[in-house]
């Protein structure tokens, strides 16, 4: 008989926790996930569930203008915010209900109570209540970062409380560049908030190719969104019912709310890792190897606690592989390589692989095929928006390195262009694929010419 209260005990119940108790527990292992909010995590409660039903919302208006070019009357059309809050509730309330019937199914036991580590073998509930196990798995994932030295910073928002604000605000400030940033800009500004992105770089999506980003900036200022580059917030200050912005440039104007989407890192705070003797990256993270061990041997995690790709379903790889390593005698390591992802922006990104300047740097010979071209819905909506794609081709080998798509439905191309590209397909392989028409796809098997700068 073990010595230890259970054989696996998993801090945090989002989608990384919750696969590898699953699977520890269908392994026959006694598992037991704490879990100090809600069931689901980040990604199922306050992430890219809700976000995905709020991107819905805000594209409806402007189906509603397309329509008009296809024959259809659309008067009368009005939004109500307190409706969209509420079925998002229903929603996000289901699948935490799901979560939770499908870990108790699997024979976990759930602790709905914050737990943190005491030593290698210990954790500490919030009740004061001791628990032993032979492993600790740490799938705490990651919390929005808000810089605490800016004057009024407790002002600002973040895309946890974006969910749940009372009423929408007539002007919002979002500062950041990243995947969040870009996506809450366009739900916003689709439903009607004049909209202003500021980021201190110099363009929005640091590490895409330069031409989406290019592209998708191009496209977000048509939708009368308001991109202020290298810029940054001094402070923020109380102005009646909003705020007052500063910028570093000392220009100043009043918003309903100021949101920061700068980065996530990693929740580790308080969790007593230090007292395991777990060492953490420069960056804060908890250091793992490949197997998503700690150099403590029985302290594992994954996850964006672990900060080396922060998305759900890396999550759920990483959980599956570690309950397959340690309690299904089935060493995994996962390839965190040539991950497909998509930006649920306005129009919606969808890439894989190397950008152009990432393979310019790697290999000898780069070819590129690209277009741009009005979607077919377009030409009788009238709506002023153009699609890109691109390939990113070796040209000694014609392996494809990398494709780039921003436009309708690009998400859902990067996921099958995900496997093509892994299992190592040529351009040629494009090229002798036939096109389905009409489609925006079969744009992708039927460029033909090399891209020429220049040109």
């Amino acid at each position: 008989m073990s010595s230890f209260d259970f054989d696996l005990f998993v801090i945090g119940a989002g989608s990384g926790g919750v696969r590898a108790g699953r699977i520890a527990a269908r392994y026959g292992a006694r598992v037991a996930v704490a879990e100090e909010y809600r069931v689901g995590g980040t990604c199922v409660i306050r992430g890219c569930v809700p976000k995905k039903l709020f991107v819905y919302a805000s594209k409806f208006a402007e189906e509603f203008e397309d329509a008009v070019g296809f024959g259809w009357t659309t008067d009368k059309v009005s939004f109500d915010w307190s409706t969209l809050i509420e079925n998002k509730d229903k929603e996000i309330d289901r699948l935490n209900k799901a979560y939770i019937r499908n870990l108790e199914g699997a024979g976990a036991e759930l602790i709905l109570e914050r737990a943190t580590v005491v030593d290698a073998h210990t954790v500490m509930l919030a009740s004061g209540r001791k628990v032993t196990a032979r492993y600790i798995l740490v799938a705490t994932g990651a919390t929005p970062f808000v810089p605490r030295h800016l004057p009024g910073h407790e002002l600002a928002i973040t895309s946890n409380e974006a969910f749940h604000l009372e009423r929408l605000p007539s002007r919002i400030v979002i500062v950041g560049g990243g995947y969040i940033a870009v996506e809450f800009a366009g739900i916003f500004s689709g439903l009607g908030v004049e909209t202003i992105l500021v980021y201190r770089g110099e363009q929005i999506l640091r590490g895409f190719d330069d031409d989406i980003r290019n592209h998708l900036a191009t496209e977000m200022k048509k939708k009368g969104i308001e991109l202020r580059m290298q810029s940054d917030i001094a402070r923020i200050d109380r102005s009646g019912d909003g705020v007052r912005v500063t910028l570093n440039d000392g220009a100043g104007f009043g918003a309903g709310q100021i949101m920061f989407a700068t980065g996530r890192i990693p929740n580790v705070a308080g969790l007593g890792l230090d007292a395991a003797g777990v060492e953490l990256t420069p960056h804060m993270a908890v250091k793992v190897d490949a197997r998503s061990k700690t150099n403590v041997d029985s302290i594992y995690a994954v996850g964006d606690v672990t900060n080396r790709v922060n998305l759900t379903p890396v999550a759920i790889r990483e959980g599956h592989a570690f309950a397959d390593t340690v309690f299904g005698g089935k060493p995994v390591e996962v390839d965190h390589s040539l991950i497909p992802t998509a930006v649920f922006s306005q129009p919606e990104i969808g890439t894989v692989g190397l950008t152009e300047q990432q393979a310019r740097q790697g290999f000898k010979s780069v070819d590129i095929y690209k277009t741009s071209f009005r979607p077919m819905k377009h030409t009788l909506s009238g709506r002023d928006e153009r699609t890109l794609m691109k390939l990113v081709v070796d040209g000694d080998t014609d392996r494809v390195l990398g494709c780039h798509i921003a436009g309708p439905d690009a998400g859902e191309m990067a996921q099958l262009l995900g496997i093509s590209i892994r299992l190592g397909a040529k351009k040629s392989d494009f090229d002798a694929t036939m096109a389905v028409h009409p489609t925006a796809a079969e744009e992708l098997v039927t460029l033909r010419e090399k891209w020429v700068p220049g040109k």
